[in-house]
């Protein structure tokens, strides 16, 4: 079975290029293009939901970061590849966050894209090193002020991100504790809402990235 491409862009000529391009590569059929977040809001309400979406940021009334949020909010299977000439830390971060898979600058090679689609396929994401880098910077902190005390962590909640980092399982984390494993679950909800993130694996990339855990 292909993996289904939809591509979301208010440019009509890359638009045409990128759906051309998307038919060339194996195991990837392009399902439709739109020019707009609500052309694409329809599509999916007559069920025409596609595995992946290139979306451009910059367009006309529904930007690329409105898109990507009532994706994940309703669609939240659909994997996300943001499509943009701004390769700057806050806009790579704003839409990583508002549920963006990946994110390739438009000037990017054919064989990149390939490899961003590739990658959303098979692990769910595509971080280039360069992405790695803008957000590393985004995450820079104020000096003045700790990680904790920026969170709002609290010592049992770090004490939780310490052990998270090591290959205990969350039953063995609250044996350590000395907590009911219902309690454990309150702490990574709390660290997940606190972090922003959704998994033990994205908490512990932040947590090593925040210096506040070691592996």
């Amino acid at each position: 079975m292909p993996t289904n491409v939809v591509i979301v862009d208010d440019h009509a000529l890359i638009a045409k290029a990128l759906s051309s391009l998307v038919q060339c590569f194996d195991q990837y059929e392009v399902l439709y293009e739109v020019s707009s977040g609500e052309a694409l809001m329809q599509r999916f309400q007559l069920g025409m939901v596609p595995d992946i979406i290139l979306l451009d940021i910059h367009m006309p009334h529904m930007d690329g970061y409105q898109v990507a949020r009532w994706v994940k909010n309703n669609y939240p299977q659909v994997k996300i590849l943001a499509l943009s000439m701004n390769e700057k830390e806050e806009a790579i971060a704003k839409m990583l966050r508002n549920g963006a898979g990946g994110y390739l600058l438009k000037e990017s090679k054919p064989h990149e894209l390939r490899m961003a689609l590739d990658s959303l396929v098979e692990k769910g994401y595509y971080y280039t090193d360069y992405i790695t880098s803008q957000l590393i910077k985004n995450l820079s902190l104020d000096p003045i002020q700790s990680p904790e005390e920026m969170l709002g962590l609290s010592e049992r909640e770090r004490t939780f991100i310490r052990y998270s980092c090591s290959d205990l399982s969350y039953t063995e984390i609250a044996d350590k504790m000395c907590v009911s494993p219902r309690t454990v679950d309150g702490y990574r909800e709390s660290v997940f809402q606190k972090l922003d993130v959704k998994s033990r694996v994205g908490m512990v990339l932040k947590a090593l990235k925040m210096n506040l855990g070691d592996l």
